[in-house]
C-alpha cells in the first residue's frame, strides 16, 4: 500500500507520500468550499472579480501544460471567487483547483503581477498535494501516538500523561511544523514557475512579500510557525527567480 501511495511532486520531482484517495479528497474539498461560497460575501466589484479569474484562468492553463509535459493526471474542475472581506489578507485553493480569494490581499498584490504570486502559490498547494500528504502525516502520527499511549499503560499517571504530552509537543515543533514550512517553501518554488509559465513576471514575488513583511503585527517566532518568516522567504525566492525565469515569456511573446 505505501508502495503504491508513493508519488513525484510535478515540477520539483520531490517524493511523497499520500494515503488519501483523490476521489475522497475531491469529495471533501468541493462540498468544504460550496459550504464557504454560500456563507461568503462575494465581491460585486466587475473589475477586481474579473482581474481574480484571469489571473486564475491563465494559471490553470499553465498547471495543464505542466502536467502534459510530466505526464501527470490530475483532476481539476477550477473555480475562481473574490470574497469581499478587507480585513483578510488571505487566499487558498482547494484540492481539485476550488480558489478563493479576499479582498484584504489586494492592497498588498496592487496589480496582476502581485495577484499571480499569491494564487501561484495557493494553486502550487494543490498541484503538490500537499493537503493530503499532510492528512497521511497525521494518521501516521496519530497510529504512533496510539501505540504509545497503549505501551505505555503500565506507568504512572502522572508520569504517562507527561510522557504522552512532551510527545505531543516535540512531534508538533520538530515533525510537522516543520512539515507545514517545507511545504509552503515547496509552493513558492512551483507557484514562481506556474506564474512564469503563465506569462506573469516572477520577479514580483520579492516587492510582494516584502509589503507583506511591513503589513505589521507581531509574528511568532519561526520554529513555532507553520510559514517560513518573511526574511526566509525572500531569501528562498532569490534563489529559485533563475530557474522560474527560464519558463518566463511576457505575453507579447507568447504564441497564445
Amino acid at each position: 500500500m505505501v508502495f503504491t501511495a508513493c508519488s513525484t511532486v510535478p515540477g520539483t520531482g520531490r517524493s511523497q507520500l499520500t494515503l488519501i484517495p483523490s476521489s475522497q479528497m475531491l469529495s471533501m474539498s468541493y462540498s468544504q468550499y460550496s459550504e464557504v461560497i454560500k456563507k461568503a460575501k462575494l465581491s460585486k466589484d466587475k473589475e477586481k472579480t474579473a482581474m481574480v479569474r484571469n489571473v486564475g484562468v491563465r494559471i490553470a492553463r499553465a498547471v495543464e501544460d505542466l502536467l502534459k509535459e510530466e505526464g501527470v493526471e490530475m483532476k481539476f474542475d477550477w473555480e475562481f471567487n473574490l470574497i469581499e472581506d478587507d480585513k483578510q489578507a488571505n487566499a487558498w485553493c482547494m484540492p481539485g483547483g476550488k480558489i478563493a480569494v479576499y479582498t484584504g490581499i489586494l492592497k498588498y498584490t496592487k496589480d496582476e503581477n502581485g495577484l499571480a504570486v499569491v494564487m501561484g502559490h495557493e494553486v502550487a498547494h494543490a498541484v503538490a498535494n500537499h493537503g493530503n500528504e499532510r492528512m497521511t502525516a497525521g494518521i501516521g502520527l496519530t497510529a504512533i501516538t496510539l501505540a504509545l499511549a497503549i505501551g505505555s499503560s503500565d506507568m504512572a499517571p502522572g508520569t504517562r500523561n507527561a510522557f504522552l504530552a512532551a510527545f505531543g509537543a516535540g512531534t508538533s515543533v520538530g515533525i510537522m511544523l516543520p512539515f507545514s514550512r517545507s511545504h509552503e517553501t515547496e509552493a513558492d518554488k512551483l507557484g514562481l514557475q506556474l506564474m512564469a509559465r503563465a506569462g506573469y513576471d516572477p520577479n514580483a514575488a520579492i516587492p510582494f512579500w516584502q509589503r507583506m513583511a511591513k503589513s505589521g503585527g507581531k509574528k511568532p517566532p519561526e520554529f513555532l510557525s507553520t510559514h517560513p518568516s518573511n526574511e526566509t522567504r525572500i531569501r528562498n525566492i532569490e534563489k529559485f527567480l533563475p530557474e522560474a525565469l527560464m519558463y518566463y515569456f511576457p505575453p507579447q511573446h507568447r504564441n497564445r
